[in-house]
């Protein structure tokens, strides 16, 4: 017998019992995003290997250890995308859709990195995008808090996360900062973990976002780059907060916030939450004002976040249950050749009548019992049942299935009544 071939380690199916979870999330977030209106922009899943290494800066850990590149045919070095915004600000700038204009663009879908699978980390993980462009006040970093602070609400999440902000002021600041950073670091060189010594000179404020425990009293001591911002990036950090206290949104400054790519400038934000272990951020992003730039385009203004879908997915489960699959309506029962035939037209009479309705018509024949386990394997709320007699006599038996009420036969006609009624109880 040949081996049989598994998935990769990493990649993980997603099989019909959790993807009610997932769709959950994923109708959620379309109607949150469009009631801001933002639109969709779908972008295929590999690039030129050169975006991502302009983009997220060579000397990152996911451009030095984690994409999956390779070379095609054409002797051209490709990758899967690891994150969406280098390919959002691609398409965007390929297009000209940044040229004298606004945009407010989402999109959704699989990233990969090549990482130790865990809990909330996976090779192939799923990411919510939701991006801005052309604008360079703080409203829009507002609005992109306030749209993930609705999204997260309509949930269920909004106990059991906490948004942290902070600000990385502009190029220049940054610059001026990291030498008075480093330079606190070579004082407490010993401290340092092999994973900070390397930072140190390729990007030393990342070493702030260190989670090793030996390191933190050393990186709550260190000079802050909020107590150095410019008198610009100081007002629009100001502003940002304050309207942010004036929408009853609640937050904490953390000003050992620095976010894991290059591209942040000014704001940034996280929301965290202490229910996953280790893989505590479900959603961040901020501002990305150089990235269009960066590749190639004008001077864009841009701002946005990323959530992950299998992290908001594991805090559904780790705060409300498992919410199940998705639940069938009705089961209908068919029994011999004539049944059959009337079953199917009346199937699809109900379909037409009721778009929502998650009828299950039974196939493969089989006889009553074994058509009754089906009806009750399948979660329905009622059985709808037919046989020789009933198309006769132009009746259906209604059998409830999770409620003590009596069997009934009732009339074709009166049936989308008691479907309604069905629907409403859901």
């Amino acid at each position: 017998m040949a081996k049989k071939i598994q998935s990769i380690r990493g990649m993980n199916d997603l099989l019909p019992a959790q993807s009610s979870d997932w769709q959950y999330i994923e109708n959620h977030l379309r109607q949150v995003v469009a009631a801001y209106g933002y639109n969709e922009i779908r972008m295929p899943i590999v690039e030129m290997t050169e975006l991502f290494k302009r983009s997220i800066g060579e000397v990152t850990d996911i451009v030095e250890k984690e994409m999956y590149t390779f070379e095609d045919r054409n002797g051209d070095s490709l990758t899967l995308r690891p994150e969406g915004t280098a390919s959002c600000v691609r398409a965007a700038m390929q297009h000209g859709l940044l040229y004298n204009q606004t945009q407010r663009l989402w999109y959704m879908g699989p990233m990969f990195r090549h990482e130790r699978p865990q809990r909330g980390r996976y090779r192939q993980f799923h990411q919510i995008g939701v991006e801005a462009f052309g604008f360079d006040g703080p409203d829009v970093d507002a609005e992109l808090i306030f749209m993930s602070a609705r999204f997260l609400n309509r949930l269920g999440l909004s106990e059991h996360v906490t948004l942290q902000i902070n600000s990385l002021g502009s190029r220049e600041t940054r610059v001026a900062y990291r030498e008075i950073l480093v330079a606190y670091l070579n004082e407490h060189r010993e401290q340092l973990d092999e994973d900070s010594l390397r930072r140190l000179e390729s990007n030393p404020l990342r070493i702030l976002d260190s989670k090793n425990p030996k390191m933190q009293g050393m990186i709550q001591t260190a000079p802050k780059l909020v107590e150095h911002l410019d008198e610009a990036s100081k007002l629009h950090f100001d502003t940002l907060c304050a309207a942010l206290d004036s929408a009853g949104i609640k937050y904490q400054i953390n000003p050992c916030l620095v976010r894991g790519l290059d591209y942040y400038a000014k704001t940034v934000f996280e929301w965290v939450t202490d229910k996953l272990g280790a893989q505590g951020t479900i959603c961040a992003g901020g501002r990305f004002d150089g990235l269009v730039e960066q590749l190639g385009g004008r001077p864009t203004p841009a701002c946005g976040f990323a959530a992950g879908i299998e992290r908001l997915v594991e805090l559904l489960k780790e705060v409300s249950g498992e919410r199940g699959g998705n639940k069938v309506d009705v089961y209908l029962l068919m029994a011999g050749e004539k049944a059959e035939s009337a079953g199917m037209a009346l199937a699809e009479s109900l379909r037409d009548q009721f778009p929502t309705l998650r009828l299950i018509a039974n196939c493969g024949g089989g006889s009553f019992k074994a058509q009754m386990k089906r009806a009750d394997k399948s979660g329905a709320s009622i059985a709808l049942i037919l046989g020789a007699d009933e198309v006769e006599r132009g009746v259906v038996t209604l059998k409830y299935l999770r409620l003590e009420k009596e069997q009934q036969q009732v009339k074709a006609e009166a049936l989308p009544a008691l479907i309604d009624d069905v629907l409403k109880t859901k």
